[in-house]
């Protein structure tokens, strides 16, 4: 790149201020109107304070009010949830670029009017609607009040997230009413819904605007994103930025390494990666083109370490909590089956960064620092971190079984005491506050100087984990009890420092009101999207319950990857980006999910591959958030350009490269799922171990991944050593895959003995069986592999009859009929057509096939990565790490 360039792009980049910077977050996640009319603006913040106090009223899991006020229940707090986010959707969020920022037009009030009422309608008769319209009988005042209510959330979705959302709830609606035309495929035709009936299923009912994405944002996502908005008021988010640089600064890169590190942590404040990008990357992008990074390639580390701050648990994006919904699990089990590919993906991008470094030859911030000793550094802390809360998890039960009557009451003395310990420790230090990033001398501060500043900011954390993981709680009654001790965090660590430091105490406690007031209405603000989001999306999930579009679809699906399972999955993934340039990551998780997600799990049973549910959704999700990356809109990209003064494509298309890991992760634990720890049992110590392994092998693996895509290892690899070292990589995710080539992984016996099979297995065990007949959708020979596990409390004999098989035995073939309705059978084997001349018939019974270890194949793998190593040794002109 030319001088001028450079010069041109620093020009751009200077020309947005930290207060552009904040208009272009508003503009995308709180909304970008500031009224000055002051009056104006107060209410929209009260409204906003209103709408974090109700949600922390209907949350509060001990419901000590209720022998004094009533308790809401789900189609009460949806509609009232639905109501502010409408409102605010309206008053916050200019109709389009050229609309008034300083006031409220009058169309926006009275649409903020009309929208609050429709909404509150479905609130205040909620029993009356019960009797009627939920009954299949609606009133036309009903209806009109419905249709009025669904143009008014789709003009509000499009003022919030942009067109697309209400361009496919649009369509979706069209496709429900017409049901049939020149514009829709056969394959998908219907007789289509009466008004009447399209806008009762989807306003007046549970299941369209009011449903499971509603709900979920009403119960659990609120308090998530309340919490990190004041957890980051409290300064937790420069807190935890400082630490990152502090730790990595001093590295090769350490800007680079600190920003991916830096995004990790702040992904548990902010679940928007715009915002991530604009908090993180004001200070760590300038530091990164101090270095040696491009603008286009500072910003790309930004974004691509920012996104993935969705995919981090604890505390992941709203797509995680309505994963809890679709597939049937707690938020635990979502955490567990998260965590290695959340972890391997980030390490991977610290590892490209550092590679990024090494190839440019890029200087450190001051005295360089050994990245294997940062490793290992860490590695000892969380070893450490973990014997601690071990302990703290046996001192507890300790305690609980020694004085149960005063153990709660002792343990929340402790958290105060430890509380005030900590806050008396950050007054001994000057708050921490960001250097200049432009400034001649950059001095980094070190892991002594910043770590104990912020310790109570750890308390919430920690209180958060413990009720998810430990005390094995709802994700609603975790976050009320992490957002409770944040709330009076907020308000009391102002005057505890000043008491400390001898200062104004009674200044200090109307500063941490303030600062209390201010979290509660931007946490509000930054769900005005993901409401109106969760509600927009209710249209599209109830067209697929009530048309043939879900399943048809997905037979279309099915015809065009040929019945190939790895091709599918590509025009999945190809769906979800396309999706993903107009559609928010929640949006865009519920649409492919619903149409897509027990495809994959069916298209793979036809191929004798077992996909757990949990690994289709995953798939999903993981394509979904690449949606803030993907050219030509990725938002995040656009504002990390804003930050850096890059090309925002050029930034977008770097990004997106450095999230091939990304990519990549959803197509190995479909076909590995163990390395989402399905299966894995971390109750045990045998578990425990087991899930270790898988982590290590993963992170080499992810790690070899991303030097064979960076082209990088020692020294610049050739062609065919980056092919060698995906090779490998890809060895070592999945060494089942060359195992089938040479070893089958089942025998066939007679498909009569299935009963007798399924009575003789063990709880705990499994009989697989495969089952071929006419399909449902269009007649043709279909094959499912099905798999049955035998529990604790299924009868000695007669098991499968009991579990809704029905089996007919004729000389050596096994029929079936049509499997108990309800059952897990009836679901399973509902895509097959039992009514017609050619009937379903279990054609084999698998039994496991006795073969040598499928970690075999390790050997090889590392035998080719050690030619590569001593090949590259040769050339290295630079120490590694």
């Amino acid at each position: 790149m030319s001088q001028n360039q450079d010069r041109s792009q620093d020009q751009s980049a200077a020309a947005l201020s930290e207060e552009e910077l904040q208009e272009l977050v508003a503009a995308t996640d709180t909304g970008g109107r500031a009224p000055t009319n002051r009056k104006v603006a107060l209410l929209i913040s009260g409204l906003a304070l209103a709408w974090s106090l109700f949600q922390l009223w209907i949350a509060q899991p001990q419901l000590w009010f209720g022998a004094w006020l009533p308790v809401m229940n789900s189609s009460q707090t949806r509609p009232m949830h639905l109501a502010f986010a409408m409102v605010l959707a309206y008053l916050a969020y200019p109709a389009f670029k050229s609309s008034p920022r300083d006031r409220v037009p009058l169309v926006d009030w009275i649409l903020a009017f009309v929208g609050f009422g429709c909404a509150f309608y479905v609130f205040a008769f909620s029993t009356e609607l019960a009797l009627t319209a939920r009954s299949g009988l609606p009133t036309q005042m009903q209806v009109a009040i419905g249709a009025v209510g669904i143009v008014v959330l789709l003009e509000a979705s499009r003022r919030a997230l942009g067109p697309a959302l209400a361009i496919v709830g649009t369509l979706f609606m069209l496709y429900a009413y017409i049901g049939q035309g020149w514009l829709i495929p056969d394959l998908i035709e219907h007789n289509g819904l009466s008004f009447t009936a399209l806008i009762n299923s989807l306003w007046l009912d549970t299941t369209g605007v009011f449903g499971i994405p509603l709900g979920v944002s009403t119960a659990f996502v609120f308090l998530f994103v309340l919490f990190g908005a004041i957890l980051d008021k409290a300064g937790a988010g420069n807190y935890f930025i400082q630490l990152a640089f502090a730790g990595l600064g001093h590295l090769r890169g350490g800007p680079a390494k600190a920003a991916v590190v830096g995004s990790a942590m702040t992904g548990l404040i902010s679940g928007s990666s715009i915002a991530n990008v604009v908090t993180t990357g004001t200070f760590t992008i300038p530091l990164m083109k101090r270095v040696g990074f491009s603008s286009e390639k500072a910003g790309a580390v930004e974004v691509a370490s920012s996104v993935n701050g969705q995919i981090m648990p604890p505390v992941m994006g709203a797509a995680a909590f309505l994963m809890v919904e679709f597939v049937g699990i707690s938020y635990v089990e979502v955490i567990k089956h998260a965590f290695i590919p959340a972890v391997i993906s980030y390490i991977a991008l610290v590892y490209i960064v550092h590679l990024e470094a090494l190839k440019k030859d890029m200087p450190a911030l001051g005295e360089a620092r050994s990245l294997l000793q940062m490793f290992l550094k860490i590695f000892i802390g969380f070893v450490l971190a973990a014997i601690a809360f071990t302990a703290l998890i046996y001192g507890i039960r300790g305690l609980r079984a020694a004085a149960p009557g005063i153990a709660d009451w002792v343990v929340m003395a402790a958290i105060l005491g430890v509380y005030v310990l900590a806050v008396r420790v950050a007054a001994r230090r000057p708050d921490l506050a960001l250097d200049d990033p432009n400034s001649t001398e950059i001095k980094l501060p070190t892991i002594a100087q910043v770590f104990p500043t912020g310790l109570h900011f750890l308390l919430p954390i920690l209180v958060l984990v413990w009720f998810l993981m430990v005390e094995m709680q709802s994700p609603a009654k975790s976050a009320f009890y992490a957002v409770g001790l944040m709330l009076f965090i907020i308000v009391t660590q102002r005057p505890l420092k000043a008491m400390f430091r001898g200062e104004d105490v009674a200044q200090a406690t109307r500063a941490g009101f303030l600062d209390l007031i201010e979290g509660l209405i931007m946490g509000a603000r930054n769900m005005i999207g993901i409401g109106v989001a969760t509600a927009a999306a209710g249209i599209i999930v109830a067209t697929v319950t009530k048309t043939p579009i879900g399943t048809e679809l997905a037979g279309l699906v099915e015809l065009l990857s040929g019945g190939h399972l790895f091709i599918m999955l590509l025009l999945v993934g190809v769906f979800s980006l396309i999706l993903g340039m107009g559609l928010p990551t929640t949006a865009n998780y519920i649409v492919v999910s619903s149409l897509m997600a027990s495809v994959v799990v069916s298209l793979g049973a036809q191929e004798g591959l077992i996909v757990p549910l949990i690994a289709a959704h995953l798939f999903v999700f993981y394509f979904g958030i690449m949606a803030d990356v993907t050219p030509p809109v990725g938002l995040a990209s656009f504002a990390a350009a804003a930050v850096s003064g890059g090309d925002p494509i050029r930034t977008g298309f770097t990004a997106f490269f450095y999230s091939m890991r990304t990519v990549a992760l959803p197509f190995l634990f479909i076909y590995n799922p163990t390395l989402i720890l399905y299966g894995v049992d971390l109750g045990t110590w045998a578990g425990l171990l087991h899930a270790a392994f898988i982590f290590v092998v993963a992170t080499i693996a992810m790690l070899l991944f991303a030097a064979a895509t960076q082209g990088y290892l020692l020294a610049p690899s050739r062609l065919w050593e980056s092919a060698a070292l995906l090779l490998v990589a890809f060895t070592l995710f999945v060494p089942g895959f060359w195992l089938d080539r040479i070893q089958p992984r089942f025998h066939e016996s007679p498909p009569t003995d299935l009963a007798a099979a399924i009575d003789a297995a063990q709880p705990g065990e499994t009989v697989r069986f495969v089952v071929e007949g006419p399909s449902f959708s269009d007649g043709s020979i279909t094959r499912m592999t099905l798999v049955h596990t035998v529990t604790e409390s299924d009868p000695p004999t007669g098991r499968a009859e009991a579990a809704g098989l029905f089996l007919i035995q004729e000389g050596d073939r096994l029929f079936m009929d049509e499997p108990m309705f309800g059952s897990y059978y009836g679901e399973q084997l509902k895509g097959f057509d039992f009514y017609t001349d050619t009937r379903v018939e279990v054609v084999s019974l698998l039994t496991p096939a006795q073969r040598m270890p499928k970690q075999v194949f390790y050997i090889p793998a590392l035998l080719l990565l050690g030619l590569v190593v001593a090949l590259q040794r040769r050339r290295q002109t630079k120490p590694a790490f």
